[in-house]
């Protein structure tokens, strides 16, 4: 039996075990969709032949029946398609190679990102480790043709189908877990998830396929402008004598008149007239003015028409107010009492109905024909006053006056007019003015802001500064009274030598005794000394002081020839990015027992570095 087979019949899913060349599976497994791909309306999720196998799409050609769609939801050949609240089942799908076990209905459907336009190529991740591109062909190419897979040495590829319709086919799979054979290898199955994957390929030849499709919609919108657009005027041809005669002949005929005098006015606009032809249009142009009486008689003719036409109306308007009259008579005799009383009470109601009808349509018709009587009156006034001279005076001030009272009317609204433009140019004023003065108030105040900035930085400097300048200060302080301590120190020493010289004179003594004077000198100068170094290079401020002193010793003493500051603070850096180069210099100096600092190289070669001298001086003593 086919997979999806009919509606009422109730297959085991789990005993399904079918080959994917028969793809009644498929059928089944998209059938549960129940929906046509979105943009593509009538396009079904598969074809005809593979819904129902041995269809034959051509059998309508032999026996003339209109073909059934299989796909039509409710002629029995396919189960009708879910409600949209009902969740889709999907079903066990079985290949050559695996199995496609479908997700737990309960959960969520699977998510998947905005499609981008004309997309055609789907990413597929959660793949088997060892799915090879031959089984992803061949569990994918039912849903149509596969025209690039590109798989990647982790657990996922990317799929191009042919059409866009079949990308909605393969997102259907997502969710299932696929497992190669009858494994249970971890690396032989895996749940998949297929989603839209945006490929430039898709995107231009979308873009190509919008470009053609609105190619097509202005050639049809220019077919229909150029169905629609009026006729162009025939062309006038260019003047010759010949044609100008045949011109002359045309204007001379009524039935051609219209035509020749455009042709002759093109001619005397596109300046055909000189000296040579100016007879020959003369000529014509006074055959066009011999029309002049033609069309006059034609104009007199018509009006008599119309005076004519004009005449009967009023007389048949007159004859029909006489026989409305002798109607309204009639009833008007009938509600008379002699012949009122007779009557029943219907035949009197109809009767009082009929005569206000009347009486209302014959006011009408004599109201009309009086109209027609007024404006007849007023054409005869006017040709009276036509004659009149004091008429034509009067009519001359009053039509006068009527232009002065419109003329002062047209005035006063363009005062107005002028006062409501100026209001409108002093509101625009206004608002120009007040943008100026917030563009400017924001400028000042970004100014403002960022002098507040540089003062704050330069107090900052200054501070920096005036400790720099308060330490320098004491230190040398430190150096002058060390430097008089010294001097008094020489000077005591100086006599002291003195003295035992000459004490070693006179008593006779030899010269192991002054070596042993200068030897005990010598190292009293020494521990002065020491004393004065130990008093001015003071005590660690911190445990990171004394921390960063043990880094920095490391770094030098692996570095024998010495660093100067900017590779010192770069390595620095890396453990401590809040430090600087002038907190480690400084630093450096308050200990010149162990740190030192050299010159090397000559001229624009000319650089200072930094030595660890701590074991010299544990060697010296």
């Amino acid at each position: 039996a086919a997979a999806d087979g009919l509606g009422s019949i109730a297959i085991d899913t789990t005993q399904l075990n079918m080959s994917v060349t028969d793809p009644t599976a498929w059928a089944t497994a998209m059938n549960n969709l129940g929906m046509v791909p979105v943009g593509l309306a009538g396009q079904q999720l598969v074809t005809d032949s593979i819904c129902v196998p041995g269809f034959d799409p051509s059998l309508s050609m032999m026996t003339g029946i209109t073909p059934i769609n299989p796909m039509i939801p409710g002629m029995g050949l396919v189960p009708p398609p879910p409600p949209t609240d009902v969740p889709v089942v999907k079903e066990i799908i079985h290949c050559k190679s695996c199995t496609l076990f479908p997700p737990n209905p309960n959960l969520p459907p699977p998510s998947t990102r905005e499609r981008p336009p004309g997309c055609k190529t789907v990413f597929v991740g959660g793949l088997p480790e060892n799915a090879t591109e031959e089984i992803i062909q061949e569990v994918f190419e039912q849903c149509g043709d596969i025209t690039a897979i590109r798989k990647s040495k982790k657990n996922f590829c990317h799929i191009r189908f042919a059409e866009e319709f079949m990308v909605d086919k393969a997102i259907y799979l997502s969710g299932y877990r696929m497992r190669l054979g009858s494994s249970t290898d971890k690396k032989d199955s895996g749940r998949l998830h297929v989603d839209f994957a945006q490929a430039r390929d898709d995107f231009y030849e979308w873009e190509c396929k919008q470009r053609m499709l609105a190619r097509e919609e202005r050639h049809r919108r220019k077919m229909e402008e150029d169905r629609l657009r009026p006729p162009s005027p025939p062309a006038i041809m260019h003047y010759s004598e010949h044609e100008a005669a045949l011109l002359a002949e045309k204007l001379k005929d009524d039935s051609k008149f219209s035509e020749a005098i455009t042709v002759l006015l093109t001619w005397i606009e596109r300046g055909e007239v000189n000296r040579r032809s100016a007879n020959q249009f003369y000529s014509m142009v006074q055959s066009a003015n011999s029309h002049v009486r033609r069309l006059m008689n034609e104009k007199a003719a018509h009006e008599q028409e119309m005076e004519q036409a004009k005449e009967s109306f009023k007389n048949a308007l007159t004859g029909i107010l006489t026989q409305f009259e002798q109607i309204v008579a009639v009833f008007n005799a009938s509600t008379r009492q002699k012949a009122w009383d007779h009557f029943s009470k219907a035949q009197r109601k109809n009767i009082d109905i009929w005569r206000k009808h009347s009486e209302e349509l014959r006011n009408a018709h004599s109201e009309q024909l009086m109209g027609i009587r007024r404006e007849e009156e007023m054409e005869m006034s006017d040709d009276d006053s036509g004659d009149n001279p004091s008429k034509k005076l009067r009519v001359d001030d009053s039509a006068l006056a009527a232009q002065a009272y419109a003329l002062k009317e047209e005035n006063d609204s363009l005062r107005w007019q002028l006062d409501a433009y100026r209001n409108e140019v002093e509101l625009l004023k206004q608002e120009k003015g007040q943008l100026f003065r917030t563009e400017e108030s924001l400028t000042k105040d970004q100014q403002l802001q960022f002098l507040q900035q540089t003062m704050q930085g330069m107090q900052q400097q200054l501070l920096s500064i005036q400790e720099e300048l308060n330490n320098k200060k004491s230190e040398l302080e430190q150096a002058k009274e060390e430097q008089t301590h010294t001097q008094a120190m020489l000077k005591v020493l100086q006599e002291q030598l003195k003295s035992a010289k000459e004490l070693a004179e006179i008593n006779g003594h030899d010269e192991s005794q002054t070596n042993e004077i200068n030897v005990l000198t010598v190292a009293l100068v020494n521990q002065d000394r020491e004393k004065n170094s130990e008093k001015r290079s003071p005590g660690l401020k911190s445990e990171k002081e004394a921390l960063l002193i043990g880094i920095i010793s490391t770094f030098l003493h692996v570095h024998p020839f010495g660093a100067n500051i900017e590779y010192l603070w770069s390595y620095m850096q890396q453990l401590d990015s809040r430090i600087s180069a002038n907190e480690i210099e400084m630093l450096l100096m308050r200990l010149p027992r162990m740190f030192k600092q050299e010159f090397t190289g000559v001229g624009a070669t000319l650089e200072k570095r930094w030595k660890f001298c701590a074991f010299e001086g544990i060697k010296t003593i």
